[in-house]
């Protein structure tokens, strides 16, 4: 798992997770699949699995406490 410092997510870390199943814990609401395909200056966008597929998405990396790829 990695920690985050108390402002946001470092992208350069979340990048080592692009095309890798990733876990989100958002600062705020439920944590999350994701599979990152692109990761900004800022944001992070890919396909966030809702339960019963999949939905492409983007996520502000200041909204990410935590993440965890395998």
């Amino acid at each position: 798992m990695f920690a985050t410092n108390a402002n946001a997510v470092d992208p350069a870390a979340i990048s080592g997770c692009l095309y890798r199943y990733t876990y989100i814990w958002p600062r705020n609401g439920r944590p999350y699949w994701f599979y990152p395909t692109f990761v900004g200056r800022r944001s992070v966008a890919g396909y966030r699995w809702t339960g019963s597929f999949w939905v492409y998405a983007g996520v502000d990396v200041n909204q990410i406490r935590e993440f965890q790829c395998v």
